[in-house]
């Protein structure tokens, strides 16, 4: 009897993934890649210990009134800009993407589109420009 009940309760345990498998209900083990979020304190570190493109997301309004971290990239288009013209050849280089605030989805759409193509280096300042400022740190007038 104890054998049977075991047979049993193996072989229900064995089909139960097999139909969330069939139905689409179980999920896939592939990791989708994410952005990382970075502070700006960590961003001013990354700056100082690594070499890194820091890639602005925002609209001309927006860079017009906060400005742009000195030395960034400044995106045509957070969802199409020109991968080949815009960022670095190097799938490997170390990119942070950035917009206005916490509430901004442009610098995460930017970045998404980055990791799809292949950056395996791919964070976004959290904050955005406006934490930037807010944090005491330097910006400089957009140059279209």
């Amino acid at each position: 009897m104890r054998l049977m009940l075991s047979t049993s309760l193996s072989l229900i345990a064995l089909s139960v993934p097999a139909l969330a498998l069939a139905c689409g209900e179980m999920k896939s083990t592939t990791a989708k890649l994410e952005p990382k979020p970075v502070t700006t304190a960590e961003l001013k570190a990354l700056q100082v210990n690594h070499a890194l493109t820091v890639l602005d997301a925002n609209n001309a309004d927006t860079r017009a009134k906060f400005g742009v971290i000195p030395g960034a990239v400044l995106l045509s288009s957070y969802d199409r800009y020109d991968l080949a013209k815009e960022l670095p050849a190097d799938r490997g280089a170390m990119l942070v993407f950035y917009c206005a605030n916490s509430k901004c989805s442009a610098a995460p759409k930017a970045a998404t589109r980055a990791i799809e193509a292949g950056f395996k280096y791919v964070f976004v300042l959290s904050d955005g420009i406006m934490g930037w400022r807010e944090a005491g740190q330097p910006t400089t007038l957009a140059s279209i």
